[in-house]
């Protein structure tokens, strides 16, 4: 007992030693004293900034969330945001099928197959990195230009999906590449050792291991789907329905809200509708985080 006593005793002397010594490193570096208060400060705006946003839409948009909101069919009285809402999930779920498995592919082939220092290696990551920094507008533009006129589409849920396809394919293949270099080699090697393939390998060690960062940027790829409108204003419409098939034209969420914005009349609704993509892009972040932890589990 004493022996328990003294020991804590001991690490509550060197942690009170720790603390001490911090604060005279911070009182000799006023450098490093600046950049602690720099990094504290950016801290709080950034977590003042998002509490003020989350609070400003709930208080602007709960008091009008309505039964009428909900209704099966839009009209200009109820200005049902339900169309919308299955429009959303559809949009993302079509996008997804698309861009996530040949993202996946990609990743895997630049990160497992390629070899170290190849020129075309570096020429893919650096047109990925590129069309990541290029405006949501010009994705419509070449959307409008391909998709609804070349390939006679027209405005269609179809459209709209590959669209968002191509623009999250670079950010979901450069996170899912980090997530496979970021594997420890030991896995791997171990692998190897235990007499499995290349092909087995990858897809029995490495690609579950590296889950959680592609979920990361799978979960990123889902807010940048469900926030766009300017790519989907010049693919998919804006009509205020829920099409017949993927041919048909359809307004996402984000849409919504801009177009009762700009009309003016709506404007309690625009911000109920806020409130509803708000806990939609919650709770699918809530759900991936859950997945990838049962992932990583099993």
């Amino acid at each position: 007992m004493n022996g328990q006593m003294s020991a804590r005793g001991r690490l509550l002397t060197d942690k009170t030693k720790s603390s001490r010594g911090h604060t005279r490193s911070y009182r000799n570096q006023p450098l490093s004293a600046f950049l602690l208060c720099v990094t504290v400060t950016a801290i709080v705006i950034t977590v003042g900034v998002f509490l003020l946003l989350i609070g400003y839409i709930l208080v602007k948009g709960l008091p009008h969330i309505t039964l009428s909101l909900f209704a099966f069919e839009y009209n200009s009285e109820n200005v049902s945001l339900f169309p919308a809402l299955v429009n959303t999930l559809t949009m993302t779920l079509l996008s997804l099928l698309i861009a996530v498995p040949l993202g996946i592919c990609s990743a895997v082939y630049l990160a497992e197959y390629a070899k170290r220092g190849n020129w075309l290696v570096s020429i893919v990551r650096m047109t990925a990195e590129t069309l990541s920094g290029i405006p949501s507008i010009v994705y419509g533009l070449f959307g409008l230009l391909f998709f609804v006129t070349a390939l006679g589409w027209g405005y269609s849920i179809l459209a709209g999906a590959f669209t968002l396809s191509i623009m999250i394919l670079p950010l979901i293949m450069r996170t899912t590449e980090e997530a496979l270099e970021s594997v420890p080699d030991t896995y791997r090697e171990a692998s190897f050792g235990l007499g499995a393939g290349k092909l087995r390998t990858v897809f029995r060690v490495v690609l579950p291991s590296a889950v959680p960062g592609i979920l990361a940027g799978v979960i990123l790829a889902i807010g940048r789907i469900v926030g766009e409108t300017a790519a989907l204003i010049y693919t998919a419409g804006t009509v205020a329905g829920i099409p017949g098939n993927l041919m048909g034209s359809g307004r996402t969420l984000a849409i919504h809200m801009y177009a009762l914005q700009s009309e003016g009349m709506h404007i309690e609704a625009s911000y109920a509708t806020a409130v509803v993509l708000q806990i939609m892009v919650v709770g699918i972040n809530a759900l991936s985080g859950f997945l990838a932890r049962k992932i990583a589990k099993g």
